[in-house]
């Protein structure tokens, strides 16, 4: 079992940034990809970023150039720095990790951006 504890979010207006920390723990040693998936009113959850342990890193297109995630092996956490915000990306944010190909998530974190 993995258990994710983020933090950051918030209320934000357009063009501004925002953090996201995501804390890790549990069968730790086992964590493959960690990142982050949005869920929008009335929309499907869908992928923002993800980070494999090697560092290897995939963005949606909607947010290249805008956020950039990170991680850190020795403490468990992956964050996302995300910059020049939009309306569109108001969404429930959510953590997730990837561990002997089953997912695990967070509580999710609301992102509003106000235009």
């Amino acid at each position: 079992q993995v258990q994710l504890v983020e933090s950051g979010g918030g209320l934000v207006q357009a063009g501004g940034s925002l953090r996201l920390s995501c804390a890790a723990s549990g069968s730790i040693f086992s964590i493959n990809v960690m990142g982050w998936f949005r869920q929008g009113s009335g929309k499907t959850r869908e992928l923002v970023a993800h980070i494999t342990s090697g560092g290897w890193i995939t963005y949606a297109d909607s947010v290249k150039g805008r956020f950039t995630i990170s991680r850190d092996n020795a403490k468990n956490t992956v964050s996302l720095q995300m910059a020049s915000l939009k309306p569109e990306d108001t969404a429930v944010y959510y953590c997730a990790a990837n561990s002997a190909g089953q997912y695990y998530w967070g509580q999710g974190t609301q992102v509003t951006v106000s235009s």
